[in-house]
């Protein structure tokens, strides 16, 4: 179809052509004294067309001609260009490949072509690329004696490629990686203080992306700072950058982190408050805070407040549907508040307590950690008769080693209550070699 069209269109020429020359009487003269010069009219528009094409072709070959240079010079930067492209792909690939030496040397490769300067009349849009590809050769370079533990090269190459003269946008991209990778080498170092003034230093939304919070909850880690982390770990696992088991290992991990480095109850209960309701309820958090309080001397009342949550639990799952470990980490938990609970605090509280053990142990008779429970609590209510069957079944039903530790203490404890000097002596041998 389209060959019809232009057929047709050169016949159209061909007939108005036609129609005009031959029917065209006019005569152009030339007066060249003594001469003169009849022409017509076809043959001058014929003669100034060729004249016309014989001049523009000339004026083609002449800029041709003086553009030699310039076409000479850019086919020269294409190669280098092309050359330092293969560099940068075969130096990323020896770095992925884990060819640390070789990746070393072509990143060298690439940061000495990267340093060719562009031609005069390149494009404006293709400046910042410039610049971008040198402060990525850099940072290829830097990587690559990060994997050598050539520090001295790492360090000169890092403000190099900061200084990359890039466009707004691309600059800084390029500053929010290369600071990314710097803290990770500083983290790798074991500077983790330096890997956080390098985090710092970046802005709030770089910061916050999925590698920025990693960056920031391995540093906080080493640094030894459990609070911090912990927002760190609550923030990835809100954008799903931790896979649900891990995010929650990492939060339970931190929270008992937290935990640990408590110094006093106050700072104790300051942290303890800070975790979310989810996380207070969990039983590994719950008993850990409780067992921690303790230690420090804090409330006894507090202690088992906080264990209230676990216990609920314990008893509602009872002995089939809660692992025994916790079952028996929680009943040690409050033993050593039993005797509080008869002595010094208030009977309402007391007894609250009193009835939970002792309804808990009704609907789960055979559960250790109830009977031990129940136990400490006859015990301390002066009822020796019912409590040493208790204590001896609750350590004869497990063969955990600290909970039958704690069990046969327990007995021990009684029988010098009762003034009964040998008993309490096997029972504390028996204390003494469980586990060994």
């Amino acid at each position: 179809m389209r060959f019809a069209l232009w057929l047709i269109g050169l016949f159209g020429v061909a007939a108005t052509v036609a129609l005009f020359a031959g029917s065209n009487p006019g005569t152009v003269t030339v007066f060249w004294p003594p001469y003169r010069v009849d022409l017509s009219l076809n043959l001058v528009l014929v003669l100034l067309f060729f004249a016309f094409l014989l001049v523009h072709l000339a004026l083609r070959a002449l800029a041709a001609l003086f553009a030699l240079p310039i076409a000479a010079e850019r086919w020269r930067l294409q190669q280098q260009e092309r050359a330092a492209h293969e560099a940068f792909l075969e130096a990323v690939t020896h770095l992925m490949s884990g060819r640390f030496v070789r990746a070393r040397e072509a990143a060298r490769a690439v940061v000495a072509a990267a340093a060719a300067p562009d031609v005069d009349d390149e494009p404006p849009g293709k400046q910042p690329a410039s610049g971008l590809r040198a402060g990525l050769s850099h940072l290829l370079l830097a990587e690559s004696a990060h994997a050598l533990q050539d520090r001295a090269t790492r360090d000169a190459q890092l403000p190099l490629a900061l200084a990359a003269d890039a466009g707004a946008a691309p600059r800084q991209a390029l500053r929010e990686a290369v600071m990314l990778r710097s803290a990770r080498w500083a983290l790798d170092d074991g500077d983790a203080d330096l890997a956080l003034k390098r985090m710092a230093a970046l802005p709030p939304g770089a910061a916050r992306r999925t590698q920025g919070l990693r960056l920031r909850l391995a540093a906080l880690r080493r640094a030894g700072r459990a609070q911090p982390a912990l927002e760190a770990a609550r923030l990835l696992q809100r954008h799903g950058a931790l896979p649900p088991a891990a995010g929650s290992d990492a939060v339970l991990g931190l929270a008992l982190e937290a935990i640990a480095v408590a110094r006093d109850p106050a700072q104790l209960q300051a942290v303890f408050g800070q975790f979310r309701p989810t996380e207070r309820a969990l039983p590994e958090v719950a008993i850990a805070a409780a067992v921690r309080l303790r230690s420090l001397k804090g409330d006894p009342r507090t202690v088992r407040q906080w264990l209230l949550p676990a216990w609920e639990q314990m008893v509602a799952l009872r002995s089939s549907g809660w692992p025994l470990p916790e079952r028996l980490r929680l009943a040690q938990a409050l033993a050593p508040g039993i005797q509080a609970i008869q002595g010094i605090e208030a009977t309402g509280f007391a007894s609250a307590w009193q009835d939970r053990i002792e309804a808990a142990h009704q609907r789960d008779p055979r559960d250790p950690a109830l009977q031990y429970l129940a136990g400490l609590v006859c015990l301390e209510r002066g009822l020796w008769d019912k409590a040493e069957p208790l204590l001896r079944e609750a350590a004869q039903a497990t063969n955990h080693p600290a909970f039958q530790r704690s069990v046969w203490l327990a007995l021990a404890q009684g029988f010098e209550q009762r003034g009964e000097p040998e008993p309490a002596t096997t029972a504390y041998k028996r204390a003494a070699t469980v586990g060994a």
